[in-house]
């Protein structure tokens, strides 16, 4: 009967001690844009994983630009970027979710698209993919159609030879 109650209180416990996975990426987010916003370089540490990507394309050379994580933090001005910060939207299943985020300037702004994972049960920014673009340019979305969402019509089948056999190490 000990054990059942231990288990119990630790299940009962753990859940009610554990964060929701939208307050989990809400307070990424939070870290993120409050770091930005406030050149708090802890918040920014706090959001991204140490290992996080950070792209753009320089529309100069036409190339993707990476920036490493530790110089776009330590690039943060003593006060944070005169800007605004807002998260748009985001969403997630699983262990991942994506969030876009702005963050507008006087004569600027930058929309970052965000791809996060939850690790070690925290969400973290793995991805920052962003570009700048004038006050006046809004995110733009649409909707992708749903695999089998639709009623189809199944093909005639044809003759085929059998698939060959998967080698031993075919790369997967």
């Amino acid at each position: 009967m000990k054990n059942v109650f231990i288990a119990l209180f630790c299940l009962i416990g753990s859940t009610a001690f554990a964060q929701s996975e939208d307050e989990g990426i809400k307070s990424a987010i939070t870290s993120y844009t409050e770091g930005f916003t406030k050149g708090d370089t802890a918040s920014l540490g706090r959001a991204f994983a140490s290992n996080a990507l950070l792209r753009n394309l320089n529309t100069s050379t036409g190339k993707i630009a990476d920036m490493p994580l530790r110089k776009f933090i330590a690039g943060m001005p003593v006060g944070g970027a005169k800007a605004t910060g807002a998260l748009l939207n985001y969403s997630y299943a699983g262990t991942s979710a994506v969030a876009t985020v702005e963050f507008k300037f006087d004569d600027f702004k930058y929309i970052d698209l965000l791809s996060l994972m939850k690790i070690n049960d925290e969400w973290k920014i793995v991805c920052r993919v962003f570009s700048r673009v004038a006050l006046d340019v809004n995110l733009a979305s649409g909707q992708g159609a749903k695999v089998g969402a639709g009623k189809t019509t199944p093909a005639a089948k044809k003759q085929t030879a059998p698939a060959p056999k998967a080698k031993k190490d075919d790369g997967w």
